[in-house]
């Protein structure tokens, strides 16, 4: 049993680290008030590029002079997988499932015979990759340094993938995130993001005239479409990410705060055990006198 001393430091310790988690609980809370509201501002937007998007597309798919961007390669040999994680842990599940659905994706697709390559965003899914798919990683974006998501970052993102597509280094390329849907829910999302997947049925009738044509147009605005379903990608995870801190820091506050009432318990009781045995001692010294 320990002593008295050690349960004491013991206590002091737990609640030190309860105030940290507490506060770390605080300030997920508060970022994630602002990363929720430009998730949810973004997901119209996007929408509405995709709505238009796949009007466009419908139209084109079968000319001979649709964009490489929309009908792909012709090939689906070579296949890269965009892992979106978290700089950060102290976030539950939150990175490990991002990294389970990316896992999967790579080992079945290996087992097709696909040429599987990874490229990481955020340390955390990196550090999990790198394990047993190290082999497979090409790329990483670091943003560590960047306190609120952006635009930009999106389209440095993209960049570097355009920059893969031109040099014919993957076939297909596919994004993983989570979606938020909750401060207790975040759902683990793979899209495809080149070849631009299109729905199979063409729409009822043409709303638009287009000028140019409608391949121009698809020229310039599929790149913007990738662009924009990076950032909404972006702005999901970092929604997802504070809510997952959020929800694992009040459960390790709860669980300091059980682990201290126990050892509260455990100290009375050591201490109240070495009372008794002292006045048992005084009392049987008394009595051999």
């Amino acid at each position: 049993m320990p002593n008295l001393k050690d349960l004491k430091n013991r206590i002091n310790s737990v609640k030190s680290t309860r105030k940290i988690t507490k506060a770390m609980q605080m300030v997920a809370a508060a970022k994630l008030r602002r990363a929720q509201d430009a998730a949810e501002a973004a997901r119209p937007y996007a929408e509405k590029m995709a709505e238009v998007l796949n009007g466009l597309a419908a139209t084109v798919k079968g000319s001979p002079t649709a964009p490489k961007m929309l009908t792909g390669t012709g090939s689906e040999e070579t296949h890269l997988l965009v892992v979106m994680t978290a700089e950060r842990g102290l976030c539950g599940g939150f990175n490990s499932s991002i990294v389970k659905v990316a896992r999967y994706r790579a080992e079945k697709l290996m087992k097709d015979g696909k040429t599987v390559k990874i490229l990481t965003v955020g340390k955390k899914g990196r550090e999990q990759l790198r394990r047993d798919l190290g082999a497979h990683l090409v790329g990483h974006v670091d943003l560590g340094d960047v306190k609120r998501v952006s635009y930009e970052n999106a389209a440095d993102i993209a960049k570097q993938i355009f920059e893969m597509f031109e040099a014919e280094e993957f076939d297909v390329a596919t994004i993983f995130y989570n979606r938020f849907e909750s401060v207790i829910s975040q759902i683990p999302t793979p899209r495809q993001i080149i070849p631009a997947e299109v729905p199979e049925e063409a729409p009822a009738e043409t709303l638009y005239d287009y000028e140019p044509s409608e391949e121009a147009i698809l020229a310039d605005l599929l790149p913007r479409a990738v662009t924009t379903q990076i950032f909404t990608a972006l702005l999901e995870n970092a929604a997802s990410e504070q809510g997952a801190r959020m929800s694992a820091m009040d459960n390790a506050t709860r669980n300091a705060g059980d682990m201290i009432d126990r050892l509260t318990i455990e100290y009375n009781r050591s201490r109240q055990a070495a009372i008794t045995k002292e006045l048992i001692e005084i009392i049987s010294g008394a009595e051999a006198l």
